[in-house]
């Protein structure tokens, strides 16, 4: 008998989903409709897929088992479903009707939630550069688009598709479907276009600097930053160096310089948060919080790795904190000096999905989550300066989330005017994205809340960018063969195109124009063609978080700006 335990697992059941939709396409094969044994095969895959929640289900668990698998580092994540929808609709099967439009809503709005904070601070901040960098790789993409189109003479709705494929977009998608009331044909460009679209930047990145001549290690010791795309790990640290006994922890420079933080000390049988007058005592056993390749060093300069095991209060010790405040945004570290305020110590900040160790340079901004330790007194007395507390923010609005959601549908529908006497609307895709753009920015609005958890609001998007892409894959399956056996030459060079010319414009742009260096220039391309793979391999080689908090500045800018891209394509093209 089988192990019990084995079809527990999720991966199992991903197969047995992918067999089940791989018996649903032989079943569908003309050739074997007259095989003996396809009745019973045929009844039983039919009988299974054939029921629009189970293929719904069945597309998804398919999809993400194909997203997982790596190629030279590179994986397609939750776009996979986009490829296993297409397969199931090719061969006839079909989803609950409504559901890609349920999650395009769902995924447009808490999209805007996300990048809100950050959205309309870039362009008033030191980030402008990068914004308006953003703002030329979208421009670059869409102009591209139009006079590929033209010129090969693609049809509006497939342009659309590839656009949005090739700068790896799914907001783009969705504006686009929602702007041509949900052409299969656009889900047909994107699936064609996106492939290259992530292994493209993955490889602009990796090969534009050493064709160039740069060595990236050389200008990372130049920059003298480090720690991008490291694991942030804790160790736990006995005190060795003579040198160092007596002197108080706080005014230890060789920790900040491996972007490193001592966040806790020994004491008895726990460990308790660090102290403006904490010092370095002889035999002592320090917490010490900071990403891996680093942590070695600062161990060899304090002594050794201790294994010794202490009790560690997290529950009430260590706080997260999200930054709205005005008393911290735009100010360092150093400025707030938050060890003799409060008696805490920041270890990590969170910003656009990108954990860093802080130093004191760290310049805070709005929506930073901040993980502090301290005594319980001082943490409240933090929390309460700084922000708001994560756990009290746990709960989501129904209510607000209900509202936002319709007030954007309503404003999504208001015609907008065009030169020439022609409109457009934001639609269901852009009116959403607006509304939670501004009540994440001002955090309320007559009542209506602008924050919904962290956790819910990833759930929230996971769900509804997996029921968008299964609705629009399922949808589109029927014309894929077609489509690419007609016009797949043009549409795979028009792909090219559309990945390529805005990374080249953007680099150039940002080093004749705006100076920028070459880490910051690479990251900030990732950003800008929303291509997190991309900077996943450029963090993989190099030790800096420079490309890292470049991507983190553009990538909301060009999210947005790409989204309303899609919908003014698709208005352009008609009248070429």
């Amino acid at each position: 008998m089988q192990d019990g335990n084995t079809m527990k697992h999720p991966g199992v059941k991903c197969i047995l989903l992918l067999v089940l939709a791989a018996l649903a396409a032989f079943s569908a094969s003309p050739a074997l409709a007259d095989a003996a044994a396809a009745p019973a095969q045929k009844s039983a895959a039919d009988e299974l897929l054939g029921n629009p929640m189970i293929a719904l289900f069945a597309v998804i668990g398919a999809g993400m088992l194909f997203g997982r698998i790596q190629v030279f580092g590179v994986s397609f994540g939750s776009s996979g479903v986009i490829f296993s929808a297409l397969l199931l609709g090719g061969v006839g099967y079909g989803i609950p009707a409504g559901i890609g439009n349920l999650g395009l809503v769902l995924f447009v709005y808490c999209v805007g939630l996300t990048a809100g904070p950050t959205f309309f601070r870039v362009f008033k901040q030191e980030g402008a550069n990068l914004a308006k960098l953003g703002a030329v790789i979208i421009l670059a993409g869409a102009a591209t688009t139009v006079v590929c189109a033209w010129l090969f003479k693609v049809p509006v709705d497939l342009a659309a598709g590839v656009l949005a494929g090739s700068m790896t977009s799914t907001p783009a998608l969705a504006s686009a479907l929602d702007a041509l009331n949900h052409n299969p044909n656009v889900s047909v460009g994107y699936g064609i276009a996106y492939v290259y679209g992530v292994v493209g930047v993955v490889l602009f990145v990796q090969l534009v600097p050493r064709m160039l001549g740069y060595n990236l290690e050389e200008e990372v010791r130049r920059a003298g930053k480090g720690g991008g795309g490291r694991r942030i790990e804790r160790v736990v640290i006995e005190v060795l160096n003579p040198g160092l006994f007596g002197k108080l922890i706080s005014e230890n420079s060789f920790t900040a310089t491996q972007r490193c933080q001592i966040s806790r000390v020994g004491r008895g049988d726990r460990f308790v948060p660090v102290t403006p007058d904490t010092r370095f005592e002889e035999g002592q056993v320090l917490m010490a919080v900071g990403e891996d390749d680093r942590l070695p060093a600062l161990v060899e300069f304090i002594g050794r790795q201790s294994d010794k095991k202490l009790f560690l209060d997290i529950e009430t010790e260590r706080l997260r904190v999200v930054a709205t405040s005005p008393q911290v945004l735009d100010k360092t570290l150093r400025e707030l000096n938050l060890l003799n305020a409060f008696g805490v110590t920041i270890t990590r900040v969170e910003r656009n999905t990108v954990a860093i160790v802080p130093q004191a340079d760290t310049v805070l901004q709005y929506g930073d989550v901040l993980t502090a330790i301290g005594e319980p007194k001082g943490l409240q007395g933090f929390a309460a300066f700084a922000g708001h507390r994560t756990r009290a923010l746990d709960e989501t609005d129904i209510i607000s989330l209900a509202v936002g959601i319709s007030l954007g549908l309503l404003i999504g529908m208001i015609p907008l005017g065009l030169p020439g006497g022609r409109s457009f609307s934001l639609g269901a895709a852009g009116g959403p994205l607006m509304v939670a753009l501004v009540l994440a920015h001002f955090g309320s609005i007559g009542g209506i809340r602008g924050h919904v958890p962290r956790a819910a609001r990833m759930l929230m998007t996971e769900m509804g960018l997996v029921f968008f892409l299964a609705g629009a894959g399922v949808q589109a399956g029927g014309q894929f063969m077609e489509v690419l056996r007609q016009q797949g030459p043009s549409l795979l060079v028009m792909g090219f195109f559309v990945t390529t010319v805005p990374m080249l414009v953007g680099y150039i742009a940002a080093k004749r124009f705006l100076r920028m260096g070459i880490l910051e220039t690479l990251g900030a391309i990732c950003g800008g063609m929303t291509c997190t793979p991309g900077l996943g391999a450029l963090s993989s080689k190099i030790d800096s978080d420079i490309p890292a908090i470049s991507y983190a500045a553009v990538y909301p800018v060009a999210l947005i700006l790409v989204t309303l891209a899609a919908q003014i394509v698709v208005q352009v093209l008609p009248g070429l």
